[in-house]
């Protein structure tokens, strides 16, 4: 009897020790590669030590519900603890006044403002709501989800992130098509010039844009090659061929990480080779005082756009992430990083405030979510909402009443759908998102209406 309970607390002691090894050292987490200087990274290194995918598990069951208002660590399957966020205010009246209130900073606080960017569909919502740990941006498959800048705060012990979720670069024509506020094409590019770092988002799973920085984000990076960037290959748990990883770092950093050079050996085609080595000596070379020139003046002359236009990547990206963004223990890696990164600082916001969103606008977003997730092609861009009920009952409950206008009679029957199965299912699951965003019961209605 001795015997057997010693070796079952060995077993749990070392199973202990693995579990401390794995969450106090993110720097050895799978899917992570800095790049600082490297010289040669094989495919078998590749193999051997990354790329191990694990999906992120999120604390969503209503037994935890009081645990989760005030604020206490909760344990999830897996047996790790997370000290979840307070909840988003259902009154915009207190979100308002939230917002305003003056931060409660410790004496040596320290703060980052980071700037997530990138093409459409990138991934940023998801990154930014895993680093928050709450789903609060609007998530789906289809691109422009994100309508407007949102701000998502982050505050630790005495460090507070400030995250702005912007929506993916594009131009007027296709803001046009899918019928976004004319705000996001006044300026993209405050939102750069007021950061302190960087993130550039690409999605390494489409092979048609993985290879190339997007235009609009090589044209943010240039107008503001004094903030610095880090780069961060997203979705890498759906690239069959993780060596690919390797050849796109080459290429969307130009050869260089950190002012150094860096040689990979990967699968690069013959032709490609002389490609690379075009771009590495560019990216060497530094910026003609014509060309920063031009790309900061309002009116850019041609030859400087169309210089910009034929560069597949930027070399002044300090580090490179290889990540995930529905993976819990690859975005705590990034975590880290951000907070090590902070500087002393002054907080924006009260360490309450989980976001800059009122509470209307996130119920607005939730709903676009999954008419977006549910509906075909380009039915749920057309659509608008008016909120017509918004009120506490006498049983505590916040009573929501939502009314969708449709600009077609066939939407309107892809809207509610057979014997109103569709639209009860949006229904069903908005309500869901809203409950964990407000961590109080929600009772949702959503009807639809032909807007003559």
């Amino acid at each position: 009897m001795a015997l057997r309970f010693c070796d079952t607390f060995l077993r749990r002691s070392l199973r202990f020790s693995t579990i401390r090894k794995l969450t106090t050292a993110p720097e050895h987490a799978p899917l992570y590669l800095r790049l600082s200087g490297c010289s040669v990274f094989g495919p078998q290194t590749v193999r051997k030590c990354l790329f191990h995918c694990t999906p992120a598990s999120l604390v969503s069951s209503s037994a935890f519900l009081d645990r989760l208002q005030k604020g206490r660590a909760v344990v999830s399957d897996e047996g790790l603890c997370h000290h979840q966020p307070v909840s988003v205010p259902s009154d915009s009246g207190h979100q308002f006044s939230l917002l305003l209130k003056d931060p409660d900073q410790p004496e040596n606080a320290k703060s980052l403002k980071v700037t997530i960017v990138g093409a459409p569909n990138a991934g940023k919502s998801t990154l930014t709501n895993q680093l928050l740990g709450r789903k609060l941006f609007a998530v789906s498959e289809k691109v422009h989800t994100t309508r407007s800048r949102a701000v998502g705060v982050l505050t630790e012990d005495d460090t507070q992130i400030i995250l702005l979720d912007t929506p993916g670069l594009t131009t007027p024509v296709k803001a046009k098509r899918h019928h976004l506020e004319e705000s996001l094409l006044v300026d993209p590019f405050d939102s750069i010039k007021e950061a302190d770092l960087v993130v550039v988002l690409v999605d390494v799973s489409d092979k048609w844009t993985r290879n190339k920085l997007d235009y609009e984000v090589l044209k943010c990076l240039a107008l503001n090659p004094d903030v610095p960037a880090i780069l961060v290959l997203n979705k890498v748990d759906l690239l069959k061929n993780k060596t690919l990883l390797l050849d796109i770092t080459a290429q969307l950093t130009e050869g260089v990480v950190n002012g150094k050079k860096i040689r990979i050996r990967g699968a690069e085609k013959p032709h490609e080779k002389s490609a690379a080595r075009r771009h590495s000596r560019h990216a060497e070379e530094p910026q003609s005082e014509s060309m920063k020139d031009g790309l900061s003046q309002e009116g850019q002359d041609k030859d400087s756009l169309k210089a910009l236009k034929s560069r597949r990547g930027w070399h002044l990206f300090k580090d490179v992430f290889m990540l995930s963004s529905i993976d819990r223990e690859d975005v705590e890696t990034l975590k880290k990083y951000l907070f090590d990164g902070a500087k002393p600082g002054q907080w924006q916001y009260h360490s309450e405030v989980l976001t800059d969103q009122g509470p209307e606008e996130m119920c607005i977003n939730t709903i676009r979510e999954k008419l977006l997730q549910h509906l075909p092609k380009e039915v749920p861009y057309s659509m608008t909402q008016q909120i017509e009920i918004w009120k506490e009952s006498e049983d505590g409950v916040l009573d929501i009443s939502i009314k969708l206008y449709v600009k077609k009679d066939t939407h309107m029957k892809m809207v509610i759908g057979s014997g109103g199965h569709l639209i009860t299912r949006i229904t069903q699951e908005a309500e869901s998102d809203l409950i964990r965003i407000f961590l109080r019961e929600v009772r949702l209605k959503i009807s639809a209406k032909l807007k003559k």
